[in-house]
């Protein structure tokens, strides 16, 4: 599975995460379809190819919430290297979606023998812990408004390249579902998207349209 120990050409991990191989499958998702479910053996980790992929968590009084949205080059199912081996979230595609389906053992010898992508796994795992710092210090400090804000240009997938005034669509996604990201309630997210439209920050058409000009109500003092 993995090249030989002598080669001169170190493995190259982006290539390797899009190209099957023993142990490796590229796995197919229509809308709406289950990836993995909260609480299930956790057997193999999923490299997201294409597609946007929402995780869930129920608690034991069956409340339900939105933890996150993942896009290309997102890595989910890392409980499989954990001492639980459950899911910890249910991952659902919110749109059409192709990840790379990597078995359990493959990723652990990866890790053991492959120096290139164990840094590279590495170095998503801590960008990965520093988003989820970021995430817990805007619900902390930040107004419900501003945390929308900051939840729709991620959405978005603005970076920090991207000059101001460009647009990109949002997957097909709810008002509910947005609310459960924010930590707020649906009327308040209603609220604050016709002020972002009043604005010019975001648009509605067939689906959501968001300008990353909507960066200043999350600067905003």
């Amino acid at each position: 599975m993995c090249p030989a120990r002598g080669r001169i050409n170190p493995l190259d991990p982006i290539h390797l995460l899009n190209t099957p191989g023993p142990g490796r499958i590229v796995a197919r998702y229509r809308r709406r379809e289950t990836i993995f479910t909260q609480g299930n053996l956790a057997n193999s980790i999923h490299y997201v190819q294409e597609g946007k992929i929402k995780l869930t968590v129920v608690s034991p009084h069956g409340k339900e919430a939105v933890i996150g949205m993942l896009g290309p080059g997102a890595f989910l199912g890392e409980e499989c290297l954990t001492g639980s081996g459950v899911n910890h979230a249910t991952a659902t595609a919110i749109t059409s979606v192709a990840t790379m389906r990597m078995e359990k053992h493959t990723l652990q010898q990866l890790l053991e023998e492959e120096p290139a992508f164990s840094r590279f796994f590495t170095s998503y795992l801590l960008s990965r812990k520093a988003r989820i710092q970021e995430d817990l210090i805007d619900h902390l400090f930040n107004s419900s408004e501003k945390r929308l804000a900051r939840t729709l240009l991620l959405l978005a997938g603005f970076g920090e390249d991207v000059s101001l005034g460009t647009t990109a669509a949002l997957p097909k996604i709810s008002q509910e579902t947005l609310a459960e990201m924010v930590g707020t309630t649906r009327a308040r997210v209603s609220f604050f998207m016709n002020r972002f439209r009043k604005a010019g920050y975001v648009d509605y058409r067939d689906q959501i349209y968001v300008n990353n000009t909507l960066l200043t109500v999350v600067l905003r003092d």
